[in-house]
């Protein structure tokens, strides 16, 4: 039996929400999740799909059960968003339960983007440990209560494009094992993230400094993004040791 994982999202994240795939003029748009083996408990309230995680270990008691990953997906999905006004995107479900690093397309007439549309995964051992090696993770912050990220929307196409895009960027970066690309294309992601929803980054409740941090560590390094919209933990791309950082166990199987 394999105990219910974590997930990392990396470059692309909200494209997987209708609300903004829909105005997608060239999809499929993508994103990056890696599933990671749960060798300690994460923060609550840093993007790390804990809350879908806690579904999932109730409604599975704790372990990932046999059988078709999409199908997977679709439980954990009802389960996570029944009577939910603003539902979660289907990329946390696909983190826990696809192993290994996984790019997920999503096309708003496909299911209305709930779902996505390809999911392209990769379990090569190498990549996993070259991604694990490069990929330094900093705590920063849950997001505070009160905090919401979607009250003020810039739903640009052409920044929806790039987010998408982003995605796509990141999952060649890693599989090239390319450390220049992949972090660029973190940078680009939290542009698009700073550009589409400011509140990602900006917010009356936070009480940090997400910006000053971000560009810390990305004019030091090969490229930063935050876990999640309001902080969480900080994901440095460096091949040489970052302070007060750890290091990620992908689960490959």
């Amino acid at each position: 039996m394999v105990p219910i994982p974590y997930r990392l999202a990396l470059a692309g994240g909200w494209i997987d929400q209708p609300f903004v795939s829909k105005l997608n003029p060239s999809p499929p748009g993508s994103m990056v999740v890696v599933s990671l083996v749960p060798e300690f408990r994460y923060m609550d309230r840093c993007g790390m799909a804990i809350s879908t995680r806690n579904v999932a270990m109730e409604i599975w008691n704790g372990s990932l059960p046999d059988g078709d990953p999409a199908q997977l997906v679709r439980e954990l999905y009802a389960a996570e968003n029944k009577d939910k006004p603003e539902p979660s995107g289907s990329q946390d479900m696909v983190g826990l339960i696809y192993p290994g690093i996984s790019r997920i397309d999503y096309d708003y007439t496909h299911e209305g983007g709930i779902y996505p549309v390809h999911v392209e995964g990769n379990n090569d051992p190498e990549i996993a440990h070259w991604l694990e090696k490069v990929l330094c993770v900093i705590p920063v912050a849950p997001r505070p209560e009160g905090y919401n990220p979607l009250t003020e929307k810039n739903l640009d196409r052409d920044w929806i494009h790039r987010l998408g895009q982003s995605g796509k960027d990141c999952f060649t970066a890693i599989l090239a094992r390319d450390l220049v690309a992949l972090g660029a294309s973190l940078n680009e992601c939290m542009l698009c993230w700073e550009t589409i929803l400011p509140n990602t980054v900006r917010h009356p409740t936070l009480t940090i400094d997400l910006l000053a941090i971000l560009g810390y560590y990305q004019s030091r390094y090969a490229g930063a993004m935050y876990s999640g919209c309001g902080g969480g933990y900080l994901l440095v791309v460096s091949d040489q040791p970052v302070p007060g950082s750890f290091r990620v166990n992908v689960r490959i199987a």
